[in-house]
């Protein structure tokens, strides 16, 4: 059998990888055996340490795949697609993650806003896409996922959404008050 080494990390597109992935990818299931070869690497100059358990190629590491490997289940939405995709204006330096719980984590420069939003909202693969090694909710689903924490926000620019993709995915919220909320922003772009 072939031995496998840090050269099968780098064929691979991923930009970071966990404890578990480089234990997979190198086919290794002594744990003292993986902590010496991942500090061979890292001492090296072959892969960067972020944080305990996660990896980089280097430091030019996908910083969203990032957010989506500290804690999983997970995917990136509210303000960091929503300034993206033109819906708000204001530019927060922190990306913001739904998972499980809720923490603040500083890691490398940039922080990173985990919000705790219920399971089965968190599970449910309806407006999330998989991208680039990572789950990212879509426009509609990340303005769903803001009325969902905030009955008052205030969005700067809602022509893009597509409100038929809003009404079939806010189902999944099972919450009433949201489709309140949802339907008053619809009636204020028709207006508009």
């Amino acid at each position: 059998m072939k031995k496998k080494g840090v050269l099968d990390l780098f064929r691979l597109k991923n930009t970071v990888f966990t404890f578990k992935d480089i234990s997979l990818i190198l086919a290794e299931t002594n744990e003292e055996k993986l902590c010496a070869k991942i500090n061979y690497f890292v001492k090296k100059g072959d892969l960067h340490r972020i944080r305990k358990g996660i990896y980089s190629k280097d430091k030019n590491y996908d910083k969203l795949e990032l957010a989506a490997k500290i804690y999983t289940p997970s995917y990136i939405s509210l303000e960091t697609i929503l300034f993206k995709e033109g819906v708000v204006f204001q530019y927060y330096r922190d990306i913001f993650i739904l998972t499980y719980l809720s923490r603040k984590i500083e890691c490398d420069g940039q922080s990173y806003s985990y919000k705790k939003i219920k399971d089965k909202v968190l599970t449910n693969s309806l407006g999330i896409e998989e991208k680039n090694n990572y789950y990212i909710a879509s426009k509609e689903r990340a303005f769903l996922d803001i009325l969902y924490f905030n009955k008052n926000y205030h969005f700067d620019n809602l022509k893009s959404i597509d409100w038929n993709k809003c009404f079939e995915i806010i189902k999944i919220y099972e919450n009433q008050a949201m489709e309140k909320r949802l339907n008053f922003y619809y009636a204020g772009q028709k207006h508009s």
